[in-house]
This record gives structure tokens, sequence and C-alpha cells, in this order.
């Protein structure tokens, strides 16, 4: 299946153009100068700028990766729900290539059967025909679009000129950046890898291992052992990469042919590394103790796996953009002479020492006790970092106390209350029970974006949402940061037409107006958040009252309401629209219940199934306007944020048929980067509920919170 780029709607191989919106399948943009090229091709041919999809094709012999230790079930190195274990591969990895040679058309989506032939239909083929690894363009028979975009091909005698194209698998779909000796490769060792570049030239079709994900996901949810058709060089990959992202990089596909198993990695070359950062004068020594922080619970999540020499490579330790710390690749343990916490320590001094950070004593402490065995467990080691994050936290506050007392002006307010910030626990990237080190968060930035159309079946729009948002550039005596604050409010309105849309716009109104006048300096309290909404209500009840509506013709509305003061934030919502966090380690979650009859009977403890089949299931059970204040209780919730979220308010025409639970890893998980268009990505989802339903109003607000630990310097 083709998986357009736009829309992401699935459509046939065949397929030129997106059923749904239209989108090229067969051409995509240039990034530099917007000229339509190819999808197979590597650089622009007007600007010359690259445009290409490459991926990392690990090329590993016939691997051996043995485990002598089984995860704790509760610990963070496996997912038993959909990833096999250590032990689950060490007593099944023999019989991988078995099964998957046992592997017939029936059992791969026909979406995947394509792709699959590869080893499908490698026992019907001399091995005189086609190298283990390399096939060139010749020996099987292009399609139209790449015969065409191709520049000219070998024979097949000589499949293995430099010359040549020459591709990865055999439907020619990875083409090589380089050359690769096929030679080099029969006569490596068993277990050893090889590493080569490779262009996409079908970035748009699902590829072979997120069919059988899928598959297996559907199949059986459950099942804890080795998905049939993946090689196990990928199952730790993936295993690590659902607990721990976006440290381990993404794999896009594997496979296995003939002896050897190939893997596509996501390309992180151009990550920025670690130590060259590390000698910044910009970075805050916080900063740095987060980073070792994040390495210490990434060993224990590596050592199950065999794969702790990953963090022993300098050059292998990379950040993003976002300055998240992130893994090039896996490297595996040698079986002889396993790495040691006392190698980790030792490799922490080198870094040390490159970047001359040595006015940290109490480090040097730590990494000499590592060395001497002194300190022998991820637990020890993480306290011992709690301890100087604590000891240089305070040491911060200290001579900003200092500074404060020199001045011959006392500090404004604004200062106070940024010197006064509270600080947050970093929750850590696993939930292994262990010390968590405690540091303060700062705001980086603070973006949003807001829409709302009609939809596909109503001819009057009652939605109405409102954004008040003011960032800050602050500077203080200990750094710079940003002071923001932002109102977001999303109201569903309801009534009929020239009652819904005013009682939206209403709400909307008036608790922009409350909150001009009651939030000062301080995130409101649950109490005046409460009494914002309860006078709100009262506002739109008692135009019911003067109006004499009554029964169904009563206008009301519904609420979700976020109120974002740095790295705090508060929610409030009456009724069924609702309010979705997103993050990379958590994944999506629904911050709000729908008051509704449905909900309110599973609450009394009726089967969900039982509670829907009523005919009244969805009607709302509060909303602002129908009724008196007594009977509307928001429900007020508050939230402090340790890590880059992404808030999605929106009202029952995006959320319906669960929509957004069903899409958020297309349609949201990318807008959590700051390289995103938000702009864009909600347009995406509306035009996506349009599609998927349609029956109602669209309204959507996305909120982008970027925070990082450590009162951390930037230049803005």
């Amino acid at each position: 299946m083709l998986i357009c780029p736009q829309c992401h709607f699935e459509n046939p191989n065949t397929h030129k153009f997106c059923q749904r919106c239209g989108t090229s399948l067969i051409h995509k943009l240039c990034p530099e100068c917007d000229t339509q090229v190819p999808v197979n091709a590597e650089t622009c041919h007007n600007c010359g700028a690259f445009t290409g999809t490459v991926w990392w094709a690990m090329i590993a012999k016939e691997p051996e990766y043995g485990v002598t230790s089984t995860p704790d079930p509760e610990g963070v190195s496996t997912n038993s729900e959909s990833i096999a274990s250590p032990a689950d591969l060490e007593s099944s990895a023999q019989g991988t290539q078995t099964k998957e040679s046992e592997l017939t058309s029936a059992e791969i989506p026909d979406d995947a059967k394509t792709d699959s032939e590869a080893f499908s239909q490698e026992t019907d083929q001399p091995d005189t025909a086609k190298s283990p690894t390399l096939m060139a363009q010749s020996t099987v028979e292009p399609d139209p679009e790449t015969q065409a975009s191709s520049i000219a091909t070998s024979e097949a005698s000589s499949a293995y000129n430099v010359h040549s194209i020459a591709y990865l698998d055999a439907q020619q779909r990875y083409r090589l950046i380089e050359p690769l000796n096929p030679d080099i490769l029969a006569d490596a060792p068993a277990g050893s890898e090889t590493f080569v570049k490779v262009l996409d030239c079908q970035p748009f079709q699902k590829s072979l291992l997120e069919a059988l994900l899928e598959q297996q996901s559907e199949q059986s949810p459950s099942q804890s052992s080795p998905i049939l058709g993946i090689p196990a060089i990928a199952q730790p990959y993936l295993a690590l990469k659902q607990n721990h992202y976006p440290t381990v990089p993404e794999v896009h596909d594997a496979w296995q042919q003939d002896n050897q198993s190939v893997m596509l990695l996501e390309d992180r070359s151009s990550w920025q590394l670690l130590s060259d950062l590390w000698g910044s004068e910009t970075l805050s020594t916080l900063q740095l103790l987060y980073w070792l922080d994040e390495m210490a619970r990434l060993w224990q999540a590596l050592e199950p796996w065999n794969c702790c020499q990953s963090l022993l490579e300098i050059t292998n330790l990379r950040v993003d953009e976002d300055q998240v710390l992130g893994l090039e690749r896996l490297y595996h343990d040698s079986e002889d002479d396993p790495p040691l916490l006392e190698d980790l320590g030792q490799m922490w001094r080198l870094l040390f020492n490159q970047s001359q950070r040595t006015q940290l004593t109490s480090l040097g402490t730590v990494f000499r006790q590592m060395c001497t065995e002194e300190i022998t467990t991820i637990d020890q080691l993480r306290s011992e970092l709690e301890a100087i994050a604590h000891a240089e936290e305070e040491a911060q506050e200290e001579q900003a106390t200092a500074v404060t007392l020199e001045r011959e002006e006392p500090l404004s307010d604004e200062e106070i209350s940024f010197l006064e910030m509270p600080t947050a626990d970093v929750v850590g990237s696993y939930d292994d029970g262990g010390p968590t080190v405690v540091l303060p968060m700062q705001l980086l930035s603070l973006d949003d974006v807001g829409c709302t159309d009609i939809g596909r079946q109503r001819d009057h729009n009652e939605d109405c949402f409102g954004i008040q948002a003011q960032v800050k550039k602050h500077e203080t005596p200990i750094g710079r940061t940003l002071d923001a604050r932002g109102l977001y409010i999303l109201c569903d309105g309801m009534g009929g037409h020239a009652a819904g849309e005013v009682a939206s716009s209403m709400a909307v109104e008036k608790l922009e107006a409350y909150f001009q006048d009651h939030w000062q300096d301080e995130l409101p309290t649950e109490e005046s958040i409460g009494e914002a909404v309860r006078l709100t209500n009262q506002n739109i009840y008692d135009v019911n009252q003067q109006n004499a509506r009554s029964g169904s013709g009563r206008m009301g509305t519904t609420l979700a309401m976020m109120l974002v003061q740095n790295t705090n934030v508060a929610i409030a919502h009456v009724g069924d629209s609702r309010l979705y966090r997103l993050t990379r380690k958590g994944g999506l979650e629904q911050l709000t219940v729908d008051h509704e009859v449905g909900q309110r009977e599973m609450k009394r403890g009726v089967e969900e199934a039982i509670a829907y089949s009523r005919p009244d299931a969805y009607q709302l059970t509060q909303a602002l306007g129908p009724r008196s204040d007594q009977f509307v209780t928001p429900d007020i919730n508050f939230l402090e944020l340790n890590e880059d979220t992404l808030f999605v308010l929106c009202s029952d025409g995006l959320s319906d048929n669960e929509l957004i639970e069903n899409n958020w890893q297309t349609h949201l998980a990318p807008l959590l980067s700051s390289r995103a268009n938000l702009e864009q990505g909600i347009l995406q989802l509306v035009d996506l509920a349009n599609e998927q339903n349609g029956h109602d109003n669209i309204t959507a607000i996305l909120i982008r919170v970027k925070v990082r630990p450590n009162f951390q310097q930037r230049s803005w």
C-alpha cells in the first residue's frame, strides 16, 4: 500500500494520486525550491538539493545474540504485550529462519506481499542467480517509473560492477548509495555486521516490517514470542523503542535472505555529537547532570539485551534538535569481556577531561568510585547524581541571592516570581522504581494554533474557540529563560440555529474577560477556575431564562479549557469536548472523561457494553447554560510539565469514532518536533476528520510546549 504523505490514506500500489486528497504518489516537493521531483530521486533536478529518503542498512551474517539474563517483568527493558523478551529470543532465534521459510502468502497482508517476495520465493531461485544481499537492476524487471528514472543498467553477469545500479533487495526498492563488495559479505564471519546507506526508491510504500507489525497487533496483540518474519537483530530495537523513545533509532524495515539478516535504521548521522556539546559554555552543569542520569538509566535498560557497549562509543551518543539524548545504533557486548559500570565511569571521565569541565570535583569523585568499584549499581550511581544536582541547584540559588543583595534597586515582582519558580521531578524515561534526579524545569517554547470547520453535513458552525497567549523573553542574574502564559478555550454549542453558536461564543468571551481580571502572577487556583466556569454558566442560563427557553430549546455549550503558565498547566472541562496529551515517553493520553450518560453508568459499576447499549448513552449529563450552577461541576486538574508535550483540545467532531486514538502516530506524533509546522498539522487533522467523520462541526487547538531541566542557558 502507498501511504499518502499529506493525509496518510492507504492507497493501492498502482495509484499515482491519493484517492482521498489527490496528492501525487509518484512525486514529492523539493524542500528548497518546491519543485516536483520523482519520489525515487536523490537530488532535485532544479536546485540540486538533496530530496531522497535515506536509511542506514545493517547487514548481519547469521547473527547470534545469546542472552544470559531475563529482564524483570516489571522492569524497563521489554514490553511483554507486543515484543519478545531477550529470553524469548534466546530460545527461538534458531527457529526464526525456519519459520520464515514457512510463511505463505496467506499469512502476509496483501499490501506486504510485494515486499515479501524476496524471501517467500527465495527457495525457488538458484544461488547463482543472485547475491545473498545485492541485486542488480537487470535481475528483476523494474516497474516503469523506476526504469524511467534510472540510468543505464548492467547485465546480470556484471551484477556486482560498481558502475551498475545495485539494490539491497530483489524488489529494487532500496538502492545502494555507495558500492558494496559482495565478496566481503561472503567472507565475513558469523555474527559480523556491515553498514551501508541506501536510498528508498518507494518512500510512500508501507514496508514489510510495518505490515507484519500491524498483522501481529490485529491477530494476537498479547503475544510475547518473536514476531514471525522479523529477524532477531531487529527485536532489541523494537522492544527498547517502545519504552525508551526516542533514544533508540527507528527500525524502518527488516527481513532475512539466504544466510543474512537485513535491517534498515533511521539515519542519525546528521545529529549533533554529544561530545561536541559537552564543552559548550552555554550549557549549564545541571543539563550535563541530566544527560548523565539519562545514560545511567539507559545502561540499566540495555544490560538485559547485552548492548551496554552502545553507551561506551562516544561517537554513538547524539542529540536531536531539541537536545534529547539518542543513540545512532546498538552495539552488542563482547561475550568474553562484557562492559562493566566502571567502563562507563572511564568514558564519562574522558568526556569531562576533553571538555575541560573540571569545576565539579564531586563528579570526579563519582567517576573514581565507579572505576574502583565503590559504586556497583545503577541505583547507587543515580543517588549520587541526585545529590550533586541538589547541591548545584542550591549553589545557583545562593549565587542569585548574592547578586540580588548587591543591587541598588529591589527585584521586580517578575524576577522574584522567576527565582521562586518551583522545581519539578524529572520523571525518568523508564519506570524502573529507582531514584529520580530532582531538577528544576524551564520553558523553552510555547507554540499554538486553532482551527474550526463547519464539517460536511451541517449548514452552520456552532463551535467556537479562543486563544490568548503571551511569551516574554526573561533575563535574570542566573541566565535567560522565557516567561509564558496561555489561555485556551474550546466550546461546542448546542441548541439549534442561532443558539448553539451564541452559547459557545458567549462562553469564550466571558471566560477570557474573567481571567483578564483574575489571572495575575500565578496560575489561577482551582477555586478561581471553578468560579469562572460557574459564572459563565450562570450568564448563559440567565439568557435562557430571559428568552423563556425550555427543554431541548435551551441553548448550551460544552467546554474544554487549558491554562498554561511556564511549566504549570491547569485544565477544566464540562461536557464531551476533550483534551489529550501526547509525549514521547507516555504516548497519547486522554486527560478528560466525557460527561455523558454512558460514562456515568460505568462509574456506577455498569459494564461498558451495557452502559452504551442505552439509547441515551451519549446524552450529556453536564453542559454550560441549560441548568443553574448547582447542576454544573467542572472537572479541574493541574499538571506539571517535565517533558516536551503536545496538547490537543477538540470537539466531538474530531474525537468521534476514536479518530484521535487511531491516527495520533501519523498525525500528532510528528508535531512534537520543533521543526514541524503546527498550522499545517492542524489542517491535516481537520481534513482527516472531514474524511472519516464529517457529520459535525470540527474544532481543534494544538499547543506544543517544549521544556528542559536545569535553568539551561540558551540564546534566543
